[in-house]
Order: structure tokens, then C-alpha cells, then sequence
């Protein structure tokens, strides 16, 4: 017997038992309501998506081809609409999250209104947005799942039993929209116990997996941006161990953390590490620091000095009283920071890079991978890069060393609309389009993600609209590039107050009131020029 039935003969047998006083409630009533609100909190949402990260981390341990991916969303209808067409075109959320930009927060959910992402919005935006996201993934469960038990009304009604136990069966079979999110945390916005009330936040509202990085919180910049500052690792590895102490109290025990490093371009920290000893984690980071040996009588006043194999080293300390590293060694600090975090609590890994390259990031994952063999990696996809010219010219060099004939082409113009159709120029975006199965396939990547693709197609699609709405088109321009593709490609958006779960209240009304319920979709709603 399927969980609907089960529900109906449970509900049933409840209202025997109160008695006359039931008598107005219909079991059935019950059970599609209780089948449409599956997920009763935060915690339950962030139980099953972790269940589901999990399953499919093993999965991809076992064949890299079945990877992830996301697209960050920064509004709960944005999300909502993404695995909407996903279940449309796919027929399976099955291995596609949602992504939820700190970057995005800082631009359009911000009570400061837009702002750089550096550490300026609020603390709790990102576990507000958290709940909006799972509020509208859980509407479309209910939306969807009404519209099937109005189908199975109409098949009963009609006496098509065949078409009513189909119905049935895609009840009894519902996937529902709720997917994993993994949650931007930035740097943790401050100390580890600061993190770890963020991280319960983020948790409590459906969070499974949080993503945090290795800066230092007050002067966080975004990944692309130049000035970001380093903490050494007993202060980032103390944070990972607040995420997954926020995990354990709720009882998410697989909740998932990935560790990013920014260390790839990030060349400045504010604080020298401790050390007790060589080797240790403190004077391994410290060995990156740019230093002048210098002699006891070249010490200054306020001088910072390290001793190491007997020298006095003076650490170069700049005006903001920042210290940075030496020029290349981005890569080691990398590839250091990644194995420290996976082992003391991380379960992945996040490598900001400067550009998509696949060689690149499986350089640093291979020497990753023979200190721990499973490393996996979840990677960003950024629209911060110029992907045209940086595969165009990936094309390029890679012809010029096979020895291939490249005098057709201006490298440092490759972006030009004049190679849009030539031989070059379809190789790079074949390379595009296979990036994400190649680097999965070679550079162990496990999730890709695209951080701010939303804020990008919201900016486009109002630029189509209005440049012929307030021109010469008028309605045409809504009516023809709006309207009619919504009709012509199904968009279930077209219907807008279906989607607003107009239909659902008035299902809900005719199970309060039944034939007294005063409902909006009658013969003169205007939704039904739809069909």
C-alpha cells in the first residue's frame, strides 16, 4: 500500500474513532495535504539532502561521469522555477543542487542594498535566503502534486479508471523538488563561535552543506578580486571544526563542508602563524612568507622577526600591516591549504582559479590526491571569467605548440566577432561545452556550479524587454518575447496565478466549505485563455 493510502486509511480510522464531530472531514482531504507539506522543517530538509550529497559522493568515488551541478539562485521563485524546468526537460532533479552565492546575497538581498562581496551584509541573509528557497521548492511540490489530484478527480469523475491508476501511480512515485543547497558561509563572518551560530542558522533552515573559505572575515574579498588576506590554519581549521559541531547538535551527523582556499591568488595575510617546532603547520605557512635576511643590528623599531635554520628573517610587512608571500607560491599554499582541511574535518574542496583550465586544477588535485586518494573538489564555474577568450586562447596556444598554423589569428583579439564562425573558434566551444565532464573525468571534480548565472540572465532578459516595450514595439515586445514563448516552450509560469497557488486555496477552500466555498477559478478566470 502506498504512502498516500496509508495516509488516508490512518486518517479514516482517526476520525471513527473522534466521532459525529468529524463527520465534515474527508480522510483523502487529509492525506493530500499531509502528502504536499512532506518536509515539516528545516532540519527534515537538511537530513534528506545530506542523505542525498552523500549517496552521491560515493557515487562519483566510484565513477567520475556522474558528477554534479548547480546554479546559484538568489531569490526563492528563481530557484523554484530552475528545478521546475528541471523535472520538465530532465524528468529527474537526481544529482542537480541549488547553489547560494554570498556574492549575490551581498548584491540583491541586502537590507544595505547592493554591495561588493566583502564581508558588508547582513550575518543572517544567507539563512533567510536558505528558508525562502526550500518555501518556494516545497510550494511547487504542493502545486505540482494539486494539479495530479485534480487530474485524479476529473479520470474518477469520467470513470477512466485506467487513467486514474496512472494518476496514482505518479503520486505514489512523486520526486519531489527539494535538492541539496550548498551554502555559501563565506568566511564565517567572524570568530569560530560566531561561525558556529551562523552555521545553526544555516543548518536549521535546510542547509546540508556550507561552504567556507580561508580568509580573514572582516576583509573577505571576492574570489576574482585582487586583496584578499589569509589566515593561517589552526585559524580556519578551528572554524571547520564550528560548522561541524553545529551539524552534530542538530543531528545532521553527514552533513557536508567544503574548505576553499583562496591561496591561489590570495598573496597577503594579517598574521604570522604560531609555531613550536620546524615543520609543524605554523612554519610551513610561515615558509611562503617574503622575508629579507637580516642581522641583529638591522632590527628596527616595531620589527617582526622569524628565526629559522639559524637566520633572522624580516617578514615584508606593507602600510595596511599586512604581510604577503612570495611571488609563486600560490600553487604550494594551495595544495597545502587543501590537504590540512580534508584532513582535520573537511569533506571537499573549493580552488579558486584565476581561469577555467583543466591541466591547471588537476595539477593541484593530483598532488592533492596522493596524500589523500579520494580528494574531491566542488568548482566554480564563474561567469567572473571571460570564457570565450580564455578557450580561445587555450585553442590557440595549444595549435602554436603542435605547430599548428595560428597566423589566421590575433591572440590578444581573439574575442573578436570576426572568429566567431571559424575553425578556432568551434574548437574552444566544444572545449566549453565539455569542461565540466573533463574536469571531472581528469581534475576530480565532484560538483560544478555556476555562482551568479541568474543575476546575469534577470539582467538580460529586462534588457530584451524594455529596449522594445519602451520603444517602438510597445506590447509586442512583451507579447512576442515574453507571452508567446512562455506558450510555445510550456512554461508553467504562463498560468501565473496557478503558479501563486491560486488553485490550491481554492482546493483548500472546497475542503472547508465544500459547495459554499467562494473560489477564483471559475469559467471567467482569466488564467483559462491558457488552456
Amino acid at each position: 500500500m502506498s504512502a498516500y493510502q496509508n495516509e488516508i486509511k490512518a486518517v479514516a480510522a482517526l476520525k471513527e474513532k473522534m466521532g459525529s464531530s468529524w463527520s465534515a472531514i474527508n480522510p483523502e482531504y487529509v492525506a493530500r495535504m499531509r502528502v504536499q507539506n512532506r518536509f515539516k522543517t528545516g532540519l527534515e530538509v537538511a537530513q534528506y539532502t545530506a542523505d542525498i550529497m552523500r549517496k552521491d559522493m560515493a557515487e562519483y568515488d566510484a565513477d567520475s561521469s556522474v558528477y554534479t551541478q548547480s546554479l546559484g539562485c538568489w531569490h526563492g521563485f528563481i530557484g523554484q522555477q530552475k528545478l521546475i524546468s528541471i523535472k520538465k526537460h530532465l524528468k529527474t532533479t537526481n544529482k542537480r543542487y541549488l547553489y547560494l552565492s554570498g556574492w549575490m546575497v551581498a548584491a540583491l538581498r541586502s537590507d544595505f542594498g547592493p554591495l561588493p562581496d566583502q564581508s558588508m551584509h547582513e550575518k543572517t541573509s544567507v539563512a533567510a535566503l536558505i528558508e525562502e528557497l526550500y518555501t518556494f521548492l516545497r510550494q511547487a511540490d504542493a502545486r505540482e502534486l494539486d494539479l495530479l489530484f485534480t487530474a485524479l478527480d476529473a479520470a474518477r469523475e469520467a470513470g477512466d479508471q485506467a487513467k486514474a491508476a496512472d494518476i496514482q501511480n505518479q503520486i505514489d512515485n512523486y520526486e519531489t523538488h527539494v535538492v541539496p543547497i550548498i551554502a555559501d558561509i563565506d568566511a564565517g563572518f567572524g570568530n569560530a563561535e560566531a561561525t558556529y551560530l551562523l552555521a545553526k542558522k544555516m543548518i536549521e533552515a535546510g542547509a546540508c552543506c556550507i561552504q567556507i573559505e580561508n580568509q580573514v572575515s572582516d576583509e573577505k574579498q571576492c574570489g576574482h578580486q585582487d586583496g584578499k588576506v589569509t589566515v593561517p590554519h589552526a585559524d580556519f581549521l578551528a572554524k571547520i571544526n564550528a560548522v561541524r559541531y553545529a551539524f552534530l547538535e542538530l543531528g545532521i551527523d553527514n552533513g557536508v563542508i567544503v574548505a576553499r582556499t583562496d591561496s591561489l591568488g590570495a598573496g597577503l595575510t594579517k598574521q604570522i602563524a604560531v609555531t613550536a617546532e620546524p615543520g609543524d603547520l605554523g612554519d610551513l605557512y610561515n615558509s611562503f612568507l617574503d622575508c629579507d635576511e637580516i642581522s641583529d643590528a638591522e632590527l628596527g623599531n616595531g620589527d617582526v622577526v622569524i628565526k629559522r635554520d639559524g637566520k633572522l628573517l624580516r617578514p615584508k610587512r606593507l602600510p595596511s600591516n599586512l604581510f604577503q608571500f612570495r611571488k609563486g607560491t600560490g600553487e604550494d599554499r594551495c595544495v597545502l591549504d587543501c590537504i590540512t582541511s580534508l584532513q582535520n574535518g573537511a569533506d571537499m574542496l573549493w580552488i579558486e582559479t584565476e581561469k577555467p583550465h583543466v591541466g591547471q586544477i588537476a595539477g593541484m588535485v593530483n598532488r592533492i590526491k596522493e596524500v589523500v586518494p579520494d580528494a574531491k573538489l566542488v568548482y566554480n564555474n564563474s561567469p567572473s571569467f571571460n570564457w570565450t577568450l580564455n578557450f580561445r586562447q587555450q585553442v590557440f596556444d595549444a595549435w602554436t605548440e603542435a605547430g599548428k598554423d595560428v597566423s589566421a589569428y590575433d591572440r590578444a583579439n581573439l574575442m573578436s566577432v570576426d572568429y566567431d564562425e571559424s575553425e578556432l573558434a568551434a574548437e574552444a566551444d566544444e572545449r566549453i561545452r565539455t569542461f565540466q565532464r573533463d574536469g571531472s573525468a581528469h581534475a576530480g571534480i565532484f560538483h560544478h556550479l555556476i555562482t551568479l548565472p541568474t543575476y546575469h540572465t534577470a539582467a538580460l532578459s529586462t534588457d530584451n524587454l524594455a529596449k522594445g516595450y519602451f520603444a517602438e514595439q510597445g506590447m509586442l515586445a512583451y507579447v512576442k518575447g515574453v507571452q508567446r514563448q512562455e506558450l510555445r516552450q510550456g512554461i508553467a509560469c504562463v498560468k501565473h496565478q496557478n503558479m501563486a497557488g491560486s488553485d490550491i486555496g481554492d482546493n483548500h477552500k472546497e475542503y472547508f466549505a465544500g459547495e459554499a466555498a467562494l473560489k477564483a477559478s471559475g469559467k471567467d478566470n482569466t488564467m483559462n485563455q491558457f488552456g
